[in-house]
């Protein structure tokens, strides 16, 4: 196989096409259907998506919550300014953190959020400049945070979100992500009963989305990109329906890249999941064999970022890119809160 090269995965987005703000109705956005095997496309709307779904097939869904991780502080000693990120629990009230400016969070620095509601110092520098720091507070942890913290929006939206809720899916439960699992965006409650009672199958795993879904891919050569790790939990129940949706013949249709991450993670060479919690660094590209996954719902991606590179190694590359060319020339919107994209096997309607 020849060497795929960053470059391969360009494409040439207008900036207009990046949307800022999420649509009044989740299941309203544009869906652009994409035959994996053929590269033919078609247009509808997200909530026609159950017209495409078959009795039997296994819909896969990542259910983790974004934490409203931005916090905006001072220095308790000289009233500077300093903003700080979290990404990952350590232990506790430790976090291992983003803080800019770092040069003013040096280890034994205390920072002061929301008048005095909450308050940090900073205990050591760690890996790629990181903060760990410890909280002090009254109360508990997360009703702190969901007070005083912002969501951490993608650097693409300069927007301010007006409701937190609209960068999170409506079935989003265990806190822990640092980004939206941004294709279940799309899905309402009612799209979801529907598309329950058509004999469709929802399994719900979890995947915590780390910042590193943001990181460019700086190395030309991919397969010098190094993944960054993510938790993730299968549960007994979610097994169960996938391997059962497999072993029947029907389809695993992903909802998401980290959905499809997570599936891929937690099954063995012979395609059956185990159920279990893990931490993975899976890099899907062009040649990865899937072993699980059948059909992926998802948005449309950044050039040259891992998740392109994902979706062409289910549809292939030229595939993808023609789609993102023909989504391009009918102005479908980009990005978190954009449209969606559904590549997929068939685009025969499945009558109840």
């Amino acid at each position: 196989m020849k060497e795929l090269k960053k470059s391969d995965f360009y494409f040439d987005l207008p900036e207009e096409l990046i949307a800022q703000d999420p649509l009044e109705d989740r299941s309203g956005s544009r869906l652009l259907m994409l035959d994996k095997n053929s590269g033919r496309t078609e247009h509808h709307i997200f909530r026609d998506i159950i017209d495409y779904l078959r009795p039997g097939d296994c819909l896969v869904l990542n259910n983790t919550r974004v934490l409203p991780a931005r916090l905006m502080g001072v220095k308790e000693d000289t009233g500077a300014s300093i903003e700080v990120l979290l990404l990952k629990r350590r232990e506790n009230d430790i976090w291992e953190t983003l803080v800019k400016p770092g040069k003013k969070a040096r280890p034994g620095t205390r920072i002061v959020f929301g008048g005095g509601s909450l308050k940090a110092e900073v205990l050591d520098v760690v890996e790629e400049g990181n903060r760990l720091i410890q909280f002090t507070y009254e109360g508990i942890f997360e009703e702190v945070l969901d007070r005083l913290g912002e969501m951490p929006l993608p650097p693409y939206i300069t927007h301010k979100l007006q409701d937190k809720n609209r960068y999170q899916t409506v079935y989003a439960k265990y806190d822990g992500s640092a980004a939206a699992p941004t294709a279940g965006l799309h899905f309402t409650q009612d799209l979801l009963a529907r598309i329950a009672d058509k004999g469709i199958d929802i399994a719900y795993v979890t995947l915590h989305v780390g910042l590193g879904t943001f990181r460019p891919v700086k190395a030309d050569n991919i397969l010098e990109h190094h993944m960054h790790s993510e938790y993730y939990q299968v549960t007994e129940e979610a097994a169960e329906k996938i391997n059962r949706a497999k072993a029947s013949g029907n389809r695993v249709i992903c909802v998401g890249t980290t959905s499809c991450r997570t599936v891929e993670s937690a099954a063995g060479e012979d395609g059956i999941v185990e159920a279990g919690c893990d931490n993975t660094e899976i890099f899907i590209y062009p040649g990865y064999r899937f072993k699980v996954l059948d059909c992926l719902i998802t948005n449309f991606h950044l050039p040259e970022s891992t998740l392109v590179m994902l979706v062409s190694a289910l549809a292939g590359r030229d595939h993808v890119l023609a789609a993102y060319e023909e989504a391009i020339r009918e102005k479908y919107r980009f990005f978190s809160f954009g449209d969606a994209m559904f590549v997929t096997d068939s685009f025969t309607k499945e009558d109840k």
